[in-house]
């Protein structure tokens, strides 16, 4: 009996097709980071040695990965009575315009996601821009601490796996109290409605914080290229691999015209403020699995800092650079995952890094057999010798879409 039989999730809703979820690509190719020297051992004084102990930090293929196999219902939040799980049908269609999914890249290639501050937008026609400022007094104490990974548009999968954790309510209102949560990015692309996932989350952040909580976000590499694709369109970038543009590639990475058509200043100006990363609890949370940030800086308000002025003076060419280098992955993963992580909080601070963007059938290898059953994903995924903790369910290849209350051990 596994403990998906034991423990079983929610049944999701359908909001669209679920197709096999391709990588992240770029026009030429898929784009991987190449992992640290393989020899890596840990050593006193740095920080992966230091939790290895000084001994061999790569005892086996995915750095001593395990699942969480978690519980769905959480201490703290009561489950909903039997039958009362809400059902949300997304009205928009799913729209592929590129057809039948692309296979990907056989071989690693150079490099690859996003973010910048979270706040109230700064347009007027923001419907919850009165509601973002915390209540005046002493707040008390502090809720728990939840993290959602990639939506990529499945807005019924969210409002389901916010409701089965408490989070919301049968009417998709908060219902947390001072409880904290961070999305860690992706909410468009590949899924029917990524504006209406935009819409819940801005939403749910003037909510939480009139009850004393907060609902924030990180800018995945999606959100970046969404908005390269509305500021952009088909004008030429230089790409390390010839011209392509921010359309074709939004478009090749599942891209849905009906969002694009839906965006509006608000949206544009609330993404665009989102932070790359932040500390939470000791919690370093990105997007991306790559160590791409410390190319932006030493500090996280220097990385957040240099991604918001880069999105709001930089040009075509500099957007898509940064679009490339977030666009990176499996950083964490093998034998040189446990010195890249421990490079990242090193720098940053924290203990353990929760991230987005890579699916976890793609980090179990289990992506690649072709049983054509459901992946298996009964929760966040903990490798590179526990140092890193991935929260991408694969929401659009039929696994989960992933809530989850931090620490998950």
């Amino acid at each position: 009996m596994t403990p998906e039989d034991r423990f079983p999730g929610p049944e999701l809703p359908h909001s669209g097709p679920h197709p096999h979820q391709d990588l992240d690509v770029l026009p030429y190719g898929s784009y991987y980071e190449p992992n640290p020297p393989q020899e890596y051992r840990g050593s006193p004084g740095d920080y992966a040695g230091e939790q290895a102990g000084g001994q061999d930090a790569t005892y086996s293929g995915y750095g001593g990965a395990r699942f969480l196999e978690q519980h769905w219902p959480v201490a703290g939040h009561p489950m909903p009575e039997p039958g009362s799980q809400p059902v949300f049908h997304a009205s928009q269609p799913l729209d592929d315009a590129l057809g039948a999914p692309r296979p990907a890249a056989e071989t690693p290639a150079a490099e690859d996601p996003p973010t910048i501050e979270l706040g109230p937008p700064i347009t007027e026609d923001n419907p919850y821009a009165g509601y973002q400022q915390q209540p005046a007094g002493d707040p008390g104490p502090v809720g728990p601490l939840y993290v959602v990974g990639d939506v990529h548009g499945y807005l019924d999968e969210l409002f389901a796996a916010l409701h089965q954790q408490g989070l919301i309510d049968a009417d998709g209102h908060w219902a947390a109290g001072r409880s904290r949560v961070w999305f860690l990015g992706d909410f468009t692309d590949r899924g029917p409605d990524g504006i209406g996932v935009i819409d819940l989350v801005m939403q749910l952040a003037a909510e939480a914080a009139a009850a004393g909580g907060y609902c924030r976000a990180l800018m995945g590499n999606h959100e970046l290229l969404f908005l390269g694709a509305h500021r952009y369109g088909d004008e030429p970038v230089q790409s390390t691999a010839g011209t392509a543009s921010f359309r074709a590639a939004w478009l090749l990475n599942g891209g849905q015209q009906h969002d694009l058509e839906r965006l509006q200043g608000h949206h544009i100006s609330w993404l665009s403020r989102l932070p790359a990363m932040a500390l939470e609890d000791g919690h370093l949370l990105l997007h991306s699995d790559t160590t791409a940030y410390l190319e932006f800086g030493n500090s996280i308000d220097e990385v957040n800092d240099a991604v918001h002025d880069l999105l709001a003076d930089e040009g075509a060419d500099e957007w898509w650079d940064a679009f490339r280098r977030f666009t990176k992955r499996f950083a964490f993963r093998g034998a040189g995952g446990p010195m890249a992580a421990g490079e990242l909080l090193s720098t940053y601070g924290g203990h353990r890094v929760v991230h987005g963007h890579s699916p976890i059938p793609y980090l179990t290898g289990e992506a690649n057999n072709d049983s054509g059953e459901r992946p298996y994903v009964p929760g966040p995924y903990i490798y590179a010798d526990e140092l890193a903790v991935a929260m991408d369910g694969g929401v659009t290849m039929e696994g989960r879409l992933l809530v989850s209350r931090l620490p998950v051990d």
